[in-house]
């Protein structure tokens, strides 16, 4: 079974919850930083989540928790593009570790990374949601309780599916 994604809704089994887009919505990602989420089906690669705000996450995905030195790269002439980066770091990168809770728990799919390509988008992530459901640069964003509820459904084998907007 997926999880769907269309227009400003994600569902999975029967379970529909708002959620936040990126600002120019679902569409075909062109380059880095076009703030689109890019339409297609994606697996899960795997979780990340901040141990000190999340006690207890049932899963059976793999689990990885988020260090005050992670990053993401977004650079692209850096041959770390497209993955996670130890902190401190010479290229453009994005922190993990943030003081608000947007990346108290990440979904990370496996846009743009086998192979990856320079320029074509970096970080697609189902995360948590800003207060008022605010756009995104391009990920899916829940609300916290919404994503745990999530989670703790999705399968190893569950892909994620962005569909156009209609």
């Amino acid at each position: 079974m997926h999880i769907i994604v269309n227009k400003n809704y994600l569902n999975y089994l029967n379970y529909k919850v708002k959620c936040a887009l990126g600002k120019r919505g679902i569409g075909k990602k062109k380059k880095e930083g076009d703030l689109i989420t890019p339409k297609g089906v994606y697996k899960i690669k795997y979780l990340l989540y901040r141990k000190d705000r999340i006690k207890k996450i049932k899963t059976t995905l793999k689990k990885v928790i988020l260090k005050k030195n992670m990053g993401w790269c977004n650079d692209t002439k850096t041959s770390k593009y497209n993955k996670i980066i130890e902190l401190p770091f010479n290229y453009s990168h994005e922190k993990l570790y943030k003081r608000n809770n947007i990346y108290d728990i990440i979904l990370v799919l496996d846009y743009n990374m086998n192979p990856i390509k320079k320029n074509k988008g970096s970080a697609i992530f189902i995360h948590v949601a800003k207060k008022k459901l605010d756009k995104t640069e391009g990920c899916i964003a829940v609300k916290k309780r919404e994503l745990i509820t999530i989670i703790k459904r999705i399968k190893k084998n569950t892909k994620v599916k962005i569909v156009s907007q209609i």
